[in-house]
Order: C-alpha cells, then sequence, then structure tokens
C-alpha cells in the first residue's frame, strides 16, 4: 500500500480521549499503519486544533504531554497552511457547501496529495477533488 492519508483533527483526538474507548482503539488502526510507514499527512491546522481541543476540559491532557504529541506529529508529513490554501479553501467551501474549516482540511489534503482523508467531518466514501474521505467509526 503506498496510498497517503490525511488525518482529520479528530481521529487524533480520539487517540487521547478516555471517554471513547471504542473510538480510540478505532482510530489507531489507521493512524499507527500510515504514521509507521510515513504516509500519514497532517497540517498546521490539525496541529493547532490537537493542542487545543487535549488540553482543553474535556481531556485535560497536561500541557506538557500534548507538547510531546504535537513535536511528534510535527516530524512527520505537514502541511504548512499558506494563503494559497486558503484560497483553494474559499472555493471548496463554496463548491460543496462545507464550513471554511472542512474547506481548509480538504485544501490541505488535495495540496499534500492525499489519496484518503480520514475524518468524522465529511460524508463517508465522498470524494472531493480526488481525495476520499474515510469515516473510520
Amino acid at each position: 500500500m503506498t496510498e497517503t492519508a490525511f488525518f482529520d483533527t479528530n481521529v487524533l483526538v480520539y487517540l487521547f480521549d478516555t471517554r471513547e474507548a471504542g473510538k480510540r482503539e478505532t482510530a489507531r488502526k489507521p493512524v499507527d499503519s500510515y504514521f509507521r510507514e510515513r504516509r500519514g499527512i497532517v497540517s498546521t491546522q490539525v496541529l493547532q486544533e490537537f493542542f487545543v481541543t487535549v488540553t482543553g476540559k474535556a481531556i485535560q491532557l497536561p500541557v506538557l504531554t500534548a507538547a510531546r504529541v504535537v513535536a511528534d506529529y510535527a516530524t512527520l508529513n505537514v502541511v504548512i497552511i499558506e494563503p494559497h490554501h486558503i484560497l483553494d479553501a474559499i472555493d471548496i467551501h463554496t463548491r460543496f457547501q462545507l464550513s471554511f474549516w472542512d474547506g481548509l482540511i480538504l485544501a490541505a489534503a488535495k495540496s499534500a496529495g492525499a489519496a484518503v482523508l480520514y475524518s468524522e467531518d465529511f460524508s463517508h466514501g465522498q470524494s472531493y477533488d480526488g481525495v476520499e474521505v474515510r469515516n473510520p467509526f
């Protein structure tokens, strides 16, 4: 398997959410597989959202632990959000009637050449500009 996959924030967050044991185990399989083989992709948006979410009231991961996880993900394939991603996100938002933030996730995935986007925020099996959504849950 040589396809690459982009991971939305929610999939990574479930790895640390003790309230969702089933989702944690389900998320672990694709994350472990793609990241072990260095075929997993995230963006700076995902890293930021991840940190804010896991250190928030619901999960309360210690800041230093969350920072180490972000540092680990940052050594992988990271799309740095640039102005052209924002413009592409606006186009995606308009064409597909998605939120701007979801459009930015798709713009980053598309720019990285990801074949797959793992997320629970999109329609499973839907293809957006050549990126297929897989909802692992």
